[in-house]
């Protein structure tokens, strides 16, 4: 199959502040699933009582599932992660619609490597993660 679903990027035209972002509702079934690999059966994610009780009130996404949103967004410039710094800001609520966004910072042509800030806020403005990656960007012909 020659047909490619999402744009196809070199390494060289990876260029600082290059931006990419996008917008997902994290749902039940999203959690559901998500657990579901990770058994992360944490009460904070599962409980509607024990959650009752705290500041929370209601059950939060997994942390992780927030970060995982940045991975679709590797995923345009089939990029090979080599570090992560992932600061979790604030919680996200099952429903909440979530945009991802990366920027390109930093590229390093003689290595194809390159270093993004990327971030992760509500359709509030609510900033809930920021995440700093580096790796390596995919290479494509065209």
């Amino acid at each position: 199959m020659e047909t490619p679903l999402l744009p196809r990027r070199m390494a060289q035209s990876l260029a600082a502040g290059t931006k990419v972002a996008f917008s997902r509702t994290l749902t039940e079934a999203d959690v559901a699933l998500f657990i579901g690999v990770t058994w992360d059966v944490n009460p904070l994610h599962t409980d509607d009582t024990y959650v009752a009780g705290l500041p929370f009130k209601r059950r939060i996404v997994p942390g992780l599932l927030t970060a995982s949103l940045l991975t679709h967004l590797g995923g345009l410039w089939a990029f090979l992660a080599q570090e992560m710094d992932i600061k979790f800001l604030a919680p996200v609520y099952i429903g909440e619609t979530v945009t991802a966004e990366a920027i390109v910072v930093e590229v390093d042509e003689t290595r194809q490597w390159a270093r993004l800030a990327c971030r992760c806020t509500t359709s509030e403005g609510r900033e809930v993660l920021q995440a700093e990656i580096s790796g390596f960007p995919g290479r494509f012909e065209e």
